[in-house]
């Protein structure tokens, strides 16, 4: 048996600022949107027919990081260049980062990436496999991504 992530769905409280995120900063495509009051929610693809992220109107508050759940959610960009393009992108719109920069995966690694939060306080990152080599690693051996 081998399984695959297939979409990751988020829980939202505002649907409308969400999909302007994830659609418009992070650059996924609108696949299919419900409207009907109560169960609004969005299907976001990366041109394909299959979704990547969904969106579900059905939260109030922020994202609980102390509550067990979703730790983050990470994208890979392909390249540290790709990377600093989204940072940029998203410093343009007002993201909360949890790190200054690009920084290593762990001490010494060459893969690495930001690290942020969504209209929600979701943790996100978006990394590539390499060129982050001399970035700094925020916990010297521990997985940065694993403790923000």
């Amino acid at each position: 048996m081998s399984l695959r992530t297939a979409h990751t769905g988020l829980n939202v409280t505002d649907l409308d600022r969400s999909l302007a995120f994830y659609r418009d900063v992070l650059g996924f495509a609108l696949l299919a949107e419900g409207k009907e009051e109560g169960r609004r929610y969005a299907l976001l693809g990366d041109g394909g027919d299959q979704p990547v992220v969904t969106l579900w109107q059905q939260s109030e508050g922020g994202y609980d990081a102390g509550r067990p759940g979703l730790h983050h959610l990470a994208f890979t960009a392909g390249s540290i260049e790709r990377v600093r393009a989204y940072e940029s992108a998203l410093r343009a719109y007002g993201v909360d980062f949890h790190h200054e920069g690009v920084v290593a995966h762990r001490e010494g690694a060459a893969s690495g990436g930001i690290f942020f939060h969504d209209p929600d306080g979701i943790r996100l990152e978006i990394s590539a496999t390499e060129g982050a080599e001399g970035a700094p690693a925020p916990h010297e051996s521990a997985p940065t991504c694993g403790f923000f």
